[in-house]
């Protein structure tokens, strides 16, 4: 796992922050035991915060990985709400679909197996809020379906955009195999910073989170986002 706080520091805000209960909390450990990629429990909280603010209706997740976020999410939604969670990873769908079932949300999560990039396009929305967690080389990809799918007043959470630090370094600076995902990376930070829908704000913990809200219609306008 990446962090962009100092071990001490993010050690210290897991010791204070209650962990969750129940097979949420069971899952949440299993997934920290096996080393698998789920949100970092400072991250979970902050999750837990905004949308408890929020109480959102219907939620979109792109990145389902084990499903612990998406029933999380679930914990805050208005009754009757749903979350909308897509993946494409069979190595993670399979326990995605068994602890879906584990915390009985099958009527409450939708979990659509196949690769964002063909989804996205398809889906209507409205969404109250968007949780951006899955290949880091597709944010800027997403984002402008991602503007389409929010309505005024909802709410976009993306995790890990600062790889680890690197992000504020020179392309030139970090391996070649990863300079790719660095540009659009920086692409995606300059587009949600910059756009005048949005309201953003970039927060170092984690690997960073970056948090917009939606403050009027987005136009598309040609040129608008970075270049690859």
């Amino acid at each position: 796992m990446n962090y962009v706080t100092e071990e001490y520091l993010h050690g210290y805000l897991r010791l204070i922050q209650p962990k969750y209960d129940g097979v949420l909390g069971e899952i949440q450990e299993e997934a920290q035991e096996k080393q698998v990629p789920i949100v970092p429990h400072e991250v979970a909280r902050f999750l837990s915060t905004i949308l408890s603010i929020k109480r959102p209706k219907e939620v979109l997740e792109i990145g389902t990985a084990v499903a612990f976020s998406a029933g999380l999410i679930s914990r805050y939604l208005q009754p009757g709400g749903h979350v909308t969670t897509i993946d494409r990873y069979e190595v993670m769908l399979k326990d995605a679909r068994a602890n879906i079932k584990r915390m009985g949300l099958e009527e409450t999560i939708n979990l659509i197996e196949d690769d964002a990039a063909n989804v996205l396009p398809k889906l209507t929305g409205p969404y109250d809020v968007v949780f951006l967690d899955a290949a880091k080389g597709q944010y800027a990809q997403f984002l402008p379906h991602i503007l389409r799918l929010l309505p005024v007043g909802g709410i976009l959470i993306a995790d890990d955009v600062l790889q680890n630090g690197d992000i504020a370094k020179s392309r030139y600076s970090v391996p070649r195999r990863q300079r790719t995902i660095h540009k659009r990376m920086r692409n995606f930070l300059w587009d949600i910073s910059h756009l005048d829908c949005l309201e953003s704000s970039i927060i170092p913990i984690g690997d960073g989170v970056v948090l917009c809200n939606k403050i009027k219609e987005y136009v598309p306008t040609e040129g608008e986002f970075s270049d690859e």
